[in-house]
């Protein structure tokens, strides 16, 4: 069950990024055609632009604001995932009994361990899709945000702080910042879950160097994006995960203690 949602989950991303990729070098204008461009690209266009002009062309300022913005909008969803997480995690425990139990890899057994997966969802009100649909909402805004950014030829024209827009970061703070607070981001996700899933761990690692690798040589615009968006999500993640994130901390200073 946990596989097929994933390659779900996988396959509408693929097709989220494939439905713009051959177009993320071309301009976005009101006259762009189609339905990712008209109803995705080009509003978030429309409102960074507009931002920009109110704050005197400020076109770093409105990505970070246009950024916390879209954050704002989508925490609801974000909330509503986490909590779907924080309850699958809880019956791992009682999922993992019953795998041991059905252990038998014939049809029937499966069948049975399926079943009795299935009542345990339903005795405890857990939807193991409630997770999914919040992620399948946010991710079409999200990538049209990051093609909105590529795409608004005026953010390509301005600078803000010590970086150009349209060019990668000269001093790679840029990159180092979204490197790290992805990793800092996914690691507070990751909290108390460490040791139950391999491949996620290997992703704490991964992420922030591909992060590090693309900023390098993207325009600063989008590393701008990645690091206002990470920050959200580290004090996000704070106020939603604080309770795991403490007894997270209390765990590894007392087997600290206890090794001393």
């Amino acid at each position: 069950m946990k596989k097929r949602i994933l390659l779900f989950i996988g396959i509408i991303g693929l097709l989220a990024v494939l439905s713009g990729c051959t177009q993320v070098n071309e301009p976005i204008t009101s006259e762009s055609t189609g339905i990712w461009n008209q109803y995705f690209v080009y509003p978030l266009s429309w409102l960074i632009t507009k931002v920009a002009e109110f704050f005197g062309n400020s076109y770093g300022l409105a990505i970070v604001i246009v950024t916390l913005l879209i954050r704002f909008a989508i925490l609801p969803l974000m909330i509503k995932q986490t909590k779907s997480s924080k309850a699958m995690q809880a019956l791992q425990p009682e999922m993992q009994k019953l795998r041991e139990k059905y252990s038998s890899k014939d049809a029937q057994t499966q069948q049975k361990l399926q079943q009795e997966t299935m009542e345990l969802f339903s005795k405890h009100g857990v939807n193991p899709l409630a997770g999914c649909f919040p992620l399948l909402i946010q991710m079409p805004i999200l990538i049209g945000f990051y093609h909105a950014i590529m795409r608004t030829e005026a953010i390509k024209h301005y600078s803000f702080l010590w970086f150009d827009l349209g060019s990668p970061d000269p001093l790679f703070l840029l990159p180092l910042i979204a490197g790290s607070t992805t990793f800092l981001q996914q690691k507070m996700m990751m909290a108390g879950t460490e040791g139950q899933n391999p491949q996620m761990a290997m992703m704490l690692w991964i992420m922030p160097i591909m992060i590090i690798v693309f900023a390098i040589n993207l325009p600063a615009a989008l590393s701008l994006y990645w690091v206002v968006g990470n920050i959200f999500m580290i004090i996000q993640t704070y106020f939603i995960k604080g309770p795991d994130l403490k007894k997270t901390n209390v765990k590894a200073g007392g087997t600290g203690g206890a090794k001393k």
